[in-house]
């Protein structure tokens, strides 16, 4: 699938639709957001609606897999990797899951001129707690093993989740191309106290490097780096 804008409704929709089937082949797509969207965990349900009532303006939905609230927007990049059970990435220890596509991202924004780095598991807890006490409501307020940060400043560039089902594996990915709107998302879900934590944890690709390419090119760089990493 080529990278376009879609909506984070088209993008659940087309993740869901990968894993009602057996996986037998690896699967990708590239996404980019036109307009802001607040994407809820499966455990965030109840929310929703006093969300809505807050920000009306914007798209709200609740995916299928849990985690903490993710905002969507035209500062973010995304991925969706769909591989069968037996896939080298996703065929071992969960935690495991995120190293093979972890390493692409590195490898991608350091040919963009981004220096970043996978945090192995060991280096997680260290890593969360120089950045201060973690976010627990929004996916981009802690960090996981393999996620990618900034080599400088360990802070959360590329946000990583994933849906392990019988018959096939979702790995997705969220690249912080330009400052997200946090201001948007702790007023949405009621946490405005939170907004300079979360500028704290998090840097995007434009502030490490201000000549970093547009959203588009970016995008189009990942669908070529993905398809080389999975063919």
């Amino acid at each position: 699938m080529e990278p376009g804008f879609a909506t984070a409704a088209e993008e659940q929709r087309w993740n869901a639709e990968q894993l009602a089937q057996p996986v037998q082949a690896p699967r990708f797509a590239v996404w980019r957001y036109a307009a802001p969207a607040i994407v809820l965990g499966c455990s965030q349900r109840q929310q929703l609606e006093g969300l809505v009532q807050r920000v009306p303006e914007v798209r709200t939905l609740v995916r299928s897999s849990g985690g903490g609230a993710v905002l969507t927007g035209p500062w973010m990049v995304s991925s969706s990797v769909v591989l069968p059970p037996d896939h080298p990435w996703v065929a071992g220890r969960i935690n495991e899951s995120y190293r093979g596509l972890g390493a692409v991202y590195v490898d991608l924004l350091a040919r963009l001129g981004v220096a970043a780095r996978a945090l192995p598991p060991g280096e997680v807890a260290a890593a969360d707690a120089r950045l201060g006490a973690p976010i627990a409501w929004a996916c981009y307020g802690s960090l996981a093993s393999w996620e990618v940060v900034d080599a400088a400043g360990g802070r959360k560039l590329v946000g990583l989740a994933q849906r392990r089902q019988r018959h096939g594996v979702l790995l997705v990915a969220g690249t912080l191309v330009t400052p997200p709107d946090w201001a948007l998302l702790c007023r949405a879900l009621g946490h405005e106290a939170d907004e300079a934590a979360m500028r704290q944890r998090t840097v995007s690709c434009s502030a490490l490097k201000p000549d970093f390419v547009d959203a588009a090119t970016y995008a189009a760089r990942l669908q070529a780096a993905l398809a080389l990493a999975l063919t």
